[in-house]
């Protein structure tokens, strides 16, 4: 599995449309999504599985000029992140994992029961670029659980992979031995916790990303009264004492988490419309803002931005961990109120030898 870091051929993104994550109304949620789109066409095409007339008037640019390719494929939700495949390189050629999807833990605690389109994304995609897809189930796993250096480390949270709703059938080492087989890692580094309140159980792309060989960024809070301190604390000491599969020690940058909690507003919680079976929003709500759910482009880092005065910090310190990479802030709070962000809504296809995108 490449890194996030290395070439692209484009990526995968879908046009939100399921009222029980954007509302009644997904303007708010379009526009954001149509922001980051803009941002990452710029240096890589975008795949675009959109249905709604809208993701046209929204992106008609970017549809014109052919670095945004509408794809016609039936999903439930528009987390690409977690529903689309994970891409690998074998032998020059891009392949496909299709992992099972089970809307973050199934009967247990999944989020949605209607997740059947979701699951068969993968393949579907896959299928349409002519990507050959090796397929892991009934491994429950999403593209948000796992962060790859591209040589062999690959970065997964205990709280999420060892959840009750995934693969409660195996074990810890279990797990590993699958990670290791489906994605060629050397080694799987455990932190323990992903971010307080993050209900995909803990993904690890919105608490540790690689931003460079052997180099990590982790969100962090100096208030010691945060529960969110201990949490990224107990990650950081394990973060201190790891080694990659080559052997080094990692650099670890603190990537400021908001100064205030984003918390969801009665109007924001009439908003979303929910079908039985599925997680409401409730005003009061803390949602799982991080700055490290950023998706790096070809020739950008596409942040969010939470109109908090850490904003402007957390922009500056991925502008000196990416100095030839352009740092675009798009205002993402519609996008995390559906429960995710900029990573969890987009799949980046790496640049292969021996297909064709076109």
């Amino acid at each position: 599995m490449p890194a996030e870091f290395s070439p692209h051929d484009g990526c995968l993104m879908i046009w939100p449309s399921r009222p029980g994550s954007w509302g009644k109304d997904p303007f708010d949620a379009r526009r954001a999504f149509a922001a980051v789109i803009q941002a990452i066409a710029e240096s890589e095409k975008v795949y675009l599985i959109a249905a709604d007339a809208s993701a046209q008037m929204m992106l008609q640019k970017q549809i014109a000029d052919g670095s945004v390719v509408p794809v016609n494929i039936p999903v439930n939700d528009a987390w690409a992140r977690d529903t689309g495949p994970t891409f690998l390189i074998k032998d020059g050629e891009v392949r496909g994992v299709n992992w099972q999807f089970n809307a973050w833990g199934g009967q247990a605690d999944g989020l949605y029961t209607d997740y059947m389109e979701d699951d068969a994304l993968a393949e579907a995609f896959c299928g349409q670029l002519g990507i050959d897809v090796y397929d892991a189930h009934p491994f429950v796993l999403e593209g948000g659980a796992v962060h790859s250096d591209g040589e062999g480390t690959v970065l997964v949270t205990e709280e999420c992979l060892m959840s009750a709703g995934r693969n409660p059938y195996l074990t810890k080492l279990q797990i590993e031995e699958k990670l290791k087989a489906y994605l060629s890692a050397e080694k799987v580094i455990w932190l323990p916790y992903g971010i307080y309140g993050d209900e995909t159980n803990g993904h690890v792309d919105n608490i540790c990303a690689f931003v460079a060989p052997a180099e990590v960024v982790l969100s962090w809070t100096d208030d010691e009264k945060d529960p969110q301190y201990a949490r990224s604390l107990a990650d950081f000491l394990v973060l201190s004492e790891a080694r990659d599969a080559k052997g080094r020690p990692f650099r670890i940058t603190k990537l400021p988490l908001p100064s205030n909690p984003v918390i969801v507003t009665k109007e924001e919680a009439e908003k979303i419309e929910c079908a039985p079976g599925e997680v409401p929003r409730t005003e009061g709500e803390r949602l799982a803002a991080s700055y490290v759910n950023f998706y790096i482009a070809n020739g950008a880092v596409v942040v969010p931005q939470f109109g908090d005065r850490n904003d402007e910090k957390a922009v500056a310190v991925l502008k000196k961990l990416f100095p030839d990479r352009k740092i675009v802030a798009v205002m993402t709070r519609s996008i995390l109120l559906g429960g995710g962000n900029i990573h969890c809504i987009t799949q980046q296809i790496p640049r292969g030898g021996a297909h064709e995108t076109d």
